[in-house]
């Protein structure tokens, strides 16, 4: 990359870090020292490296290096988009689904990406669950048994230590009703130095089966040692999904979600959904509208291996749900017939 040929070893977590690096221009500090005083910034080594600080439009650089435009919040913005509030019965809990329940048991982030949903809540400083909460949280699982899958979340609770992550998960398994232990997480791409095989052992539950659901959004982000992460945790028994966040200015044409897609499946890692952008504060400039994201769809459909499909989704604000808004293909027609459309966009009668 052009820029200081010295390799960054710390996580940079102010701008006048990133200028020191040639990730900004000194021009733009008064502003960028703006937006980080309302929302945290970090860049881990690894992300560092890829930034091409030459690029305006640096796939890498869009998602974590800080853009004064994130303090222009437009009105149909929320401080909790997707109403995690509402269904926080004790702290750390998220319950809006019957059968599951998202566990955050820290609000921590080896990285901090420009458009997190979460960018409220996260950050430095941020409470991580003390004892006495984890407990009350563990308990309300506990409690209800209909919950069946319990996904740990945040924050990121990979930047958690091998010995916590092992306590929880063990007593995970140790509630009966608990079928499923799920992990979102962004290390294995931002930092995988830190899936060591520490961290695999103990991420592998005794009963319940742990899953992890990786966040990338951009090949260039599965570097050589991100894919050997993944392969750790694989090769251990660890089924591994990924979720994607579909991005103006980052993946938003057919090549880069293809080649997305692919790199991720390459990597035994199954893409699992796109996420329309949420309506997190400050992050306008990322979203794309809903038509595009379904005529992206409509494209990779005939040209993409069903193994490298995720599902295009729409988390409804005020805590509503997660519903699959793709592209339809069927449309009634007279005397239960139907019209079907395949992915070359020709139609056909279907009865049925």
């Amino acid at each position: 990359m052009p820029r200081d040929p010295i390799k960054q070893v710390k996580t940079l977590r102010r701008p006048a870090d990133l200028a020191a690096a040639g990730l900004v221009q000194p021009e733009a500090l008064s502003a960028l020292e703006a937006v980080a005083q309302r929302f945290a910034v970090a860049v881990t080594p690894d992300m560092a490296e890829l930034v091409d600080p030459t690029d305006p439009r640096d796939p890498i650089a869009a998602q974590f290096i800080p853009d004064a435009r994130e303090l222009e919040v437009r009105p149909e913005e929320r401080a909790d988009p997707i109403g995690d509030e509402p269904f926080t019965p004790v702290k750390g809990i998220t319950h809006r689904y019957k059968d599951r329940v998202l566990l955050k048991p820290v609000h921590a982030c080896p990285v901090y990406c420009r458009f997190c949903f979460r960018r409220e809540m996260v950050g430095p400083g941020s409470e991580a669950l003390d004892p006495a909460e984890l407990d009350a949280a563990l308990a309300y699982i506990a409690g209800h048994e209909e919950v069946w899958e319990v996904i740990l979340t945040g924050g990121d609770p990979l930047i958690l230590s091998p010995r916590r992550l092992q306590e929880i998960i063990g007593r995970l398994n140790d509630i009966s009703h608990v079928g499923l232990v799920r992990i979102h997480t962004r290390v294995p791409v931002v930092d995988p130095g830190r899936v060591t095989d520490e961290m695999v052992r103990a991420l592998r539950g005794e009963r319940a089966p742990t899953w992890i659901m990786l966040h990338s959004n951009h090949w260039k982000e599965m570097t050589a040692e991100a894919r050997a992460a993944c392969g750790r945790l694989v090769d251990a028994g660890i089924p591994m999904l990924a979720q994607t966040v579909l991005l103006r200015g980052v993946n938003d044409d057919v090549e880069t979600l293809a080649k997305t897609f692919r790199t991720l499946a390459s990597a035994r890692v199954k893409p699992h959904y796109l996420h329309q952008g949420d309506l997190a504060l400050g992050t306008g400039h990322f979203r794309t509208s809903v038509a595009r994201g379904q005529e992206l769809m409509r494209a990779l459909r005939g040209n993409l291996s069903g193994l490298c499909q995720p599902t295009y989704v729409l988390d409804i604000p005020g805590g509503h749900g997660k519903v699959p808004i793709g592209p339809g293909y069927l449309e009634p027609g007279a005397d239960g017939a139907w019209t079907v459309t395949d992915p070359k966009g020709h139609t056909h009668p279907y009865e049925g």
